[in-house]
């Protein structure tokens, strides 16, 4: 237990959430993984499920990567029969990316058992808890949001 002296300081809280979360998000890979996919691959079978056939550039602005990333996390999804790419019907020299049906069910696999670990992990908390949890990440989300807002990227080599 902390004392009165004890004060918690805001950057002490967020590098413990920093931890946390990375932790978290090997584990749910883990077991992601072990279902058939990685949680990288299943964000990008996500989003053309749930979007339909994109252009790989417009496939790593919707997820936030870098097109080199997703060109590579596309070739192999490609290899493994998860999408397929495709001529664009109105541009000869581009390509559209599209889930398959060994693509939908890998997801469907893949998502099951990372919420399943999500399940055993937060569903230790009670209604209350989970609600109040999920309260507090809503404040921290818009603080980012806010700070990212304020302070500009650095550049590499500044």
């Amino acid at each position: 237990m902390r004392t009165v002296r004890d004060q918690v300081r805001p950057e002490d809280v967020g590098m413990r959430y920093l931890s946390l979360a990375h932790s978290l998000r090997r584990v749910v890979d883990e077991h992601m993984t072990a279902g058939g996919l990685s949680l990288a691959r299943t964000k990008v079978l996500q989003v053309l499920d749930r979007v339909g056939p994109l252009r790989q550039a417009r496939l790593a602005a919707e997820l936030g990567f870098a097109a080199r990333t997703v060109s590579q996390t596309i070739e192999s999804l490609e290899q493994d029969g998860l999408v397929h790419r495709g001529p664009h019907p109105d541009d000869g020299r581009a390509k559209l990316v599209a889930i398959t049906a060994e693509g939908s069910a890998a997801l469907a696999t893949g998502t099951t058992a990372g919420e399943q670990l999500l399940r055993r992990v937060f569903g230790s908390l009670d209604r209350d808890s989970l609600t109040n949890l999920d309260e507090l990440l809503t404040v921290v989300e818009s603080g980012l949001a806010e700070a990212s807002r304020r302070t500009p990227p650095r550049r590499r080599g500044a």
